[in-house]
């Protein structure tokens, strides 16, 4: 069973705003899984000129924690739906903060969009029959694919499962120029 849980706040209300949208959101997913969810999809597609989308990674991490606090983490897994991610950067800190899926809706819709409007005319691996909206969808995925696996390759992971939810990354900071 699934549930979609809607992560936007209302723009003109400002940090107080989102800060009650969150705890509203935590709230919405304690009652999810109380009714049986074992899916919960964090929903920023009700953005809008009135309605400002809480970040995807605050919003991971914040329910990541609530429900490790509360005992519930492992009884649901976290499906992210989200404008924001676009780049493996992105996808690997929605993992690292929790996220077991991620729905990059609007990186699909650029590409529709892009096809639509003629700016991509080749696609690579496209098969007989197939449309190519779906080969570019296919092919964004594997290059999403093949980022994650280099970055945790790199950080001495092997899989997934060791990767979410471990925030094994950080800011740093260099006094070196280019860094």
């Amino acid at each position: 069973k699934s549930t979609t849980r809607h992560t936007v706040y209302p723009a003109h209300s400002g940090a107080e705003g989102m800060e009650k949208a969150v705890e509203q959101v935590y709230l919405d997913v304690d009652a999810a899984i109380n009714e049986g969810s074992t899916f919960v999809i964090l929903s920023d597609r009700n953005m809008d000129k009135d309605n400002a989308a809480i970040p995807a990674a605050l919003i991971t991490a914040g329910v990541h924690h609530h429900l490790v606090r509360n005992g519930l983490r492992t009884k649901v897994a976290l499906i992210i739906e989200s404008g924001e991610p676009r780049e493996i950067h992105h996808f690997c800190v929605l993992l690292g903060y929790g996220a077991n899926a991620i729905n990059p809706y609007l990186a699909f819709e650029s590409l529709d969009d892009l096809l639509q409007r003629k700016v991509i005319t080749q696609i690579g691996g496209l098969k007989d029959n197939q449309a190519p909206f779906d080969a570019a969808v296919g092919n964004y995925i594997k290059a999403i694919n093949k980022g994650l696996i280099r970055v945790m390759s790199k950080m001495g992971v092997s899989s997934v499962q060791s990767y979410r939810g471990a925030q094994i990354f950080g800011a740093r900071s260099s006094s070196r120029v280019g860094c």
